[in-house]
């Protein structure tokens, strides 16, 4: 039996009454493992082709699994992980990108985005064209954030740890499509949380939703006219959900709720339970509820709405910068030592000694600096060259005599990600080691010794 709090479980059979004894029935269960497939580096029917793991389609999500429930693996314990070929995710939260519907080429916002799992998914689907920022309030959880788009591969991006307020003054009105996962109670998460359980109370709930609309009074600045706005939490309270939509809504006239996606699973929202006297003037039905007794997922509450007007999208400027000077001979040699072909021929920034490969000029930015703009390839150290983790794992096609490339179910694979050298006899220098293929991490080879450059702070623990 899950220890609720017994007022969320009075609250919980008041709102949905005959349905209640199911509803706490599910949360009484183990959650369930997401898996979606990184579609960025490979087709999900290759990926199901390879991997042998049993999964069941999430409906809402076509890159979207779920592991079967009595599946003997342990998934952040693969190879094709750390390879950033898929990304574990509640299933639920696959439902964000999938309503927000985004498109190779748009200027996207992903406003409150660690660690990083819903901004994956956006990233996957903009196929890398076009820029994504995704911001971080809270300074210690940007890390994992810029951890996790380097592992999928995520080029297009500028890493920001800003206070919602602070980009909507500097980008006012700037973007295609903007995503709020609210900070809430997290009552959809109380079977996989203690401390979401033990931390909840009516005084949580009541300030979370006074927070929520202070944060999306700033989304809604950040909207261009035409543009979408997805409103999303982890929550059941309709104090937090349908009611915050209303009293939005009510203050913003120039948005609109508009009828999303649709699929098994993704109920509707329930403007029944909104009191006073919002109660019945916005069509709240359009909302989206997922209910873990209803579906595979956890508790999550969806709202996209339209922002009145039309407004051409933002030109993004472009990186007309070459190699700088003190960069362009190492980096040149080792790029056509490693990869097939020269390096990009535009793009290129130096900060301090880091390189990087920019997805927009800095001219975007000139109000406001992210922590981490585009791909950093690499660090200058005494006129050389060492490559960072980020560009082994971000998809660019390598030479075959200059990479290493593991099987999957190896102990050779296992080894290197435990941080340990490998033999593998060829010419000294940067090696990329690969699993079936595709980029894992660096090495570099001195006598037939692949010695191990995988972070320290990724390496597996424990025994082979």
């Amino acid at each position: 039996m899950l220890m609720a709090p017994q007022r969320f479980r009075e609250r919980m059979q008041a709102l949905l009454g005959d349905e209640a004894e199911a509803f706490f029935a599910a949360l009484a269960q183990p959650p369930r493992i997401g898996l979606r497939v990184n579609t960025l580096k490979i087709a999900v029917d290759d990926f199901r082709a390879r991997a042998a793991f049993p999964l069941e389609p999430v409906p809402w999500c076509d890159e979207g699994f779920i592991l079967a429930p009595d599946a003997d693996i342990q998934p952040g314990k693969h190879p094709y992980h750390a390879a950033g070929l898929y990304y574990l995710q509640e299933p639920s939260a696959m439902a964000a990108a999938a309503l927000l519907d985004p498109q190779p080429g748009e200027l996207i916002l992903d406003l409150a985005a660690a660690p990083g799992g819903k901004a994956t998914h956006l990233a996957a689907r903009m196929e890398n064209e076009g820029l994504l920022v995704v911001n971080e309030v809270v300074r210690g959880r940007v890390h994992a954030l810029i951890e996790n788009m380097a592992r999928v591969g995520a080029r297009q991006a500028l890493i920001m740890n800003a206070s919602p307020s602070a980009l909507a003054e500097a980008w006012r009105e700037r973007f295609d499509k903007v995503m709020l996962d609210a900070p809430c109670s997290a009552e959809g998460m109380f079977r996989k949380s203690a401390a979401a359980r033990r931390e909840w109370s009516e005084a949580t709930v009541l300030g979370c939703a006074a927070r929520q609309i202070n944060i999306l009074e700033d989304a809604a600045r950040l909207v261009r006219p035409g543009g979408l706005l997805l409103y999303a939490t982890c929550t059941f309270a309709p104090e937090e959900n349908e009611a915050v939509v209303a009293r939005f809504l009510a203050q913003h006239p120039e948005f609109m709720l508009i009828e999303p996606l649709r699929a098994p699973g993704l109920d509707h929202g329930r403007p029944d339970w909104v009191e006073g006297d919002l109660a019945g003037r916005f069509p709240l039905e359009r909302c989206v509820r997922i209910w873990p007794h209803r579906s595979a997922g956890e508790g999550h509450f969806f709202a996209l709405m339209e922002k009145d007007g039309l407004a051409a999208a933002y030109p993004l400027p472009a990186v007309r910068r070459g190699l700088p000077k003190a960069a362009k001979k190492p980096v040149t040699a080792f790029w056509e030592r490693v990869f097939t072909g020269s390096p990009p021929q535009k793009g290129w920034a130096l900060y301090g000694q880091w390189v990087h490969l920019l997805p927009v000029s800095p001219g975007f930015w000139r109000e406001i600096k992210p922590t981490r703009a585009g791909l950093r390839v690499g660090k200058l150290t005494h006129h050389r060259f060492e490559p960072h983790h980020a560009l082994a794992l971000a998809g660019f096609s390598s030479r075959p005599e200059n990479s290493l490339n593991l099987p999957a179910e190896s102990e050779e694979a296992r080894r290197y990600l435990h941080g340990e050298p490998l033999a593998a006899a060829g010419e000294d220098g940067w090696v990329l080691v690969q699993v079936d293929g595709f980029g894992l991490g660096w090495g570099k080879r001195v006598g037939g010794v692949v010695k191990n450059h995988y972070p320290r702070g990724l390496r597996w623990q424990g025994p082979l």
